[in-house]
């Protein structure tokens, strides 16, 4: 075989180990190391080219955005848990629920504000769907509307800053988090405006599938609804504004004053104590959540160990050259490589998760993006919108699979009158789908709804550069009248060195 054939042979074993089910970083890692071993057999590099890679596992485990993980994890676990959720979504239900669709408005604004505080989809679709579903059920809200939006609004957190996607695809790309965060800013909130008009027609052409709930199945009105609702508000769009304003994540910002991995230690204060602000802050709660962070950051840390084992040998035989070769030939320049990327993408979210998507495939794509002269936070932005569909499209969406084992749970604790069909959950995260992927579309064809909170590049045309030289009347007499000495001297001390230089060459024609 030759080494030009052996760059596909490993992404077709990289298909294959994906599709066997074993946990992708091991499988990644015994993948790298058998093709490394093989390579060296072959002779295509030394047996060296394998003794860096502990050097370049250390480097890449010596990242400090890493280091923001955890933190932003470890957040959004103690808010998660803290029922701050609850308490939102009580409000928000009793305040647009009498209106038609309300409670489908309430679990939309709702998700939206939790993303940005939280980002764990899974404890956001569990913590909806035990509020918001029985509610739905009780008052004949269609099923496929109601796990419909249960579902989607849960995978908002993945687009809303600070979202754990973002990070990774910013150190995967080389780019500062508060520019991916910037840049993630139009496209969600296009994708909750998307959400709720859709949620708006229906309300219009399928009135009965969207009731409102009666005026007197308020417990609160007036002021103290009011003050219930901001209470919930307030403090977390304060800690957004502190977590995103001191890394630059803002829109329209242009300056941060702490670095993600120092913003995030702020957001794990802040949670603490709007915990201790609800009286739910216990040693319980704070082992529970330190639990998921390790369990979260351990799994991160053994897929980039796998990735990296993997990609270090596909770029020593010549992978990026592949890889580049079959996309940039591509029909419809950056539009066909960004169409077809994200059909890739797609489909492969059916299989991986946004981790392992993230160190293994976007380091093969980034460099063929750059060089197509693709912005790559444009790039990172499309991806992460992309990726949201991961957790929705049927069967393998685990947004779906955490909707059905809630479901379950409520009924078996007769807190909903009858079971949810998978039908349903399924049929009903269509829709939505379908939304996701027109939001693609337009961050593909629209790049402005990425670049628009961006700072604007300082552009500069060489060709109207004017160097203007100070006149000699500005000059001051007394330099203007030292340019005569000055330059008798620089004669003088020129004539002097050719007098020597004669010299040396009489002295060597003399002892020729």
């Amino acid at each position: 075989m030759q080494m030009d054939h052996f760059p596909p042979v490993m992404f077709a074993g990289l298909i294959v180990i994906m599709l066997i089910g074993f946990p992708v970083a091991f499988s990644l890692a015994a993948l790298g190391l058998a093709s490394g071993f093989y390579a060296i057999h072959m002779g295509w590099f030394p047996a060296a080219f394998m003794g860096n890679l502990p050097i370049s596992l250390f480097s890449i485990l010596n990242n400090d955005l890493l280091l923001a993980i955890p933190f932003f994890t470890f957040m959004g676990t103690i808010l998660e848990k803290c029922g701050l959720a609850e308490d939102m979504l009580d409000s928000m239900g009793q305040l647009f629920g009498t209106k038609r669709g309300g409670i489908g408005y309430s679990v939309i604004i709702v998700g939206f504000i939790l993303g940005a505080i939280t980002g764990t989809v899974a404890g956001q679709v569990i913590a909806m769907a035990l509020i918001s579903l029985p509610v739905m059920m009780r008052y004949n809200y269609n099923m496929r509307y109601a796990t419909g939006v249960l579902a989607a609004s849960g995978t908002i957190t993945q687009l809303v800053p600070p979202s754990l996607v973002l990070v990774v695809l910013a150190d995967q790309l080389g780019r500062p988090v508060g520019d991916m965060y910037k840049g993630a800013w139009g496209p969600a909130l296009l994708q909750v405006s998307m959400f709720a008009l859709y949620t708006f027609m229906l309300t219009r052409i399928r009135p009965t599938y969207l009731p409102a709930i009666p005026v007197t199945e308020r417990t609160l009105n007036g002021w103290a609804l009011w003050r219930k609702c901001l209470r919930g508000i307030v403090p977390s769009a304060a800690l957004i504004f502190i977590v995103l304003g001191s890394m630059g994540g803002l829109p329209f910002q242009d300056s941060a004053i702490a670095t993600p991995t120092e913003a995030g230690a702020m957001g794990v204060v802040g949670a603490l104590i709007l915990a201790a602000m609800s009286k739910r802050l216990s040693i319980a709660l704070i082992w529970e959540a330190m639990s998921g962070t390790m369990r979260l950051t351990a799994m991160v840390v053994f897929i980039l160990i796998g990735s990296r084992v993997f990609s270090q040998v596909f770029q020593g035989v010549d992978g990026a050259i592949w890889v580049e070769h079959l996309l940039t030939g591509l029909p419809g320049g950056q539009t066909g490589f960004l169409i077809v990327v994200n059909i890739f993408v797609f489909f492969l979210a059916f299989f991986l998760d946004f981790f392992e998507i993230a160190f293994i495939i976007v380091p093969m794509l980034a460099p063929v993006a750059d060089k197509l002269g693709i912005d790559l936070i444009w790039f990172g932005v499309l991806l992460c919108v992309n990726l949201q569909t991961s957790f929705m499209h049927p069967p393998f969406g685990f947004a779906l699979f955490y909707l059905r084992g809630i479901a379950d749970t409520l009924f078996k604790d007769k807190r909903i009158p009858v079971p949810v069909k998978s039908s349903d959950i399924y049929m009903g995260a269509i829709p939505w789908v379908v939304m996701q992927v027109i939001l693609v579309f337009v961050v593909i064809f629209v790049p402005q709804s990425v670049t628009m909170f961006l700072d604007k590049e300082i552009e500069i045309d060489i060709d109207k550069v004017v160097i203007e030289m100070p006149a000699e009347s500005a000059m001051p007499d007394a330099t203007l009248d030292a340019i005569p000495a000055a330059t008798d001297e620089l004669g003088k001390a020129a004539a002097a060195d050719k007098a020597a230089a004669d010299e040396r060459k009489k002295i060597d024609d003399l002892f020729k």
